[in-house]
């Protein structure tokens, strides 16, 4: 092969960050500005599932043991947190600032057990795949929280020695994702971190996959078909309750 024609070959770096850029605007998030440092966090008041009960995520430690989906039980690594303030009272929040709300029993009876509110690119694990709460949205039972009554939001993320799902209000979702913490957007979040998931994570449309430190795009595909039929049926359990949306507190 002539040097020429290698200079056209993309980078292993440019080839992630295009398809994570790409997996991301396939939801219809701004990379640039949907999440900033944490990416997938909860607010203040989310219930942890650990060895001996749920606790509030602001009270748990470094050292204190969660439940998870893959390893068991697992201690925290580190517990991080920030705050997003609202540009004025007589102002709606922005978009991009607002969490998604998982509604009490939306996924399943039960599932989350309280309303669940994390940031739009957290991932809940359902069948097997790892899906950002943003792509699940039906304005119905999963939606963005409008937060009118909070004038700054609080937010904080559990990591792991390694990826994982722990069960927050009963639901499973990721742990944090071991990045660089200078990172401040989403497709860097995702293009750049070299944590092997521990489940395929599914967009809309584009379906990408960490095996040995090596993404690959593979779409169309099984899984993608598998988040569709996903989102008809929790569009469906939506209808059936009615469009209710069990009010929870958010602290």
């Amino acid at each position: 092969m002539s040097q020429a024609d290698k200079a056209k070959i993309p980078s292993k770096t440019m080839t992630r960050r295009t398809i994570f850029a790409a997996a991301i605007a396939g939801c219809g998030v701004s990379a640039a500005r949907a999440y900033p440092h944490g990416h997938n966090c909860f607010l203040k008041g989310t219930r942890i599932a650990t060895l001996t009960s749920a606790c509030r995520i602001e009270d748990l430690s470094a050292g204190d043991i969660v439940l998870t989906a893959f390893g068991g039980a697992r201690p925290i690594e580190s517990i991080a947190r920030f705050r997003r303030t609202r540009r004025s009272p007589n102002r709606p929040w922005d978009k991009h600032e607002r969490p998604v709300r998982v509604a009490r029993g939306a996924l399943a009876p039960n599932v989350p057990s309280a309303d669940l509110f994390v940031t739009r690119g957290h991932a809940l694990l359902i069948d097997g795949l790892l899906i950002p709460a943003e792509c699940l949205i039906n304005d119905a039972t999963i939606s963005l929280y409008p937060a009118h009554e909070h004038h700054e939001l609080e937010f904080f993320h559990i990591k792991l020695a390694s990826h994982d799902v722990i069960y927050a209000e009963d639901a499973p979702c990721e742990s944090l994702l071991r990045v660089d913490d200078t990172m401040s957007n989403s497709s860097s979040y995702l293009g750049e971190t070299l944590e092997q998931h521990c489940a395929p994570i599914v967009s809309n449309g584009l379906r990408a996959e960490l095996t040995g430190g090596v993404r690959t795009l593979l779409s169309p595909s099984q899984h993608t078909r598998q988040l569709h039929l996903i989102r008809a049926r929790l569009n469906a359990r939506a209808a059936a309750l009615g469009g209710r949306q069990p009010l929870g507190t958010a602290a």
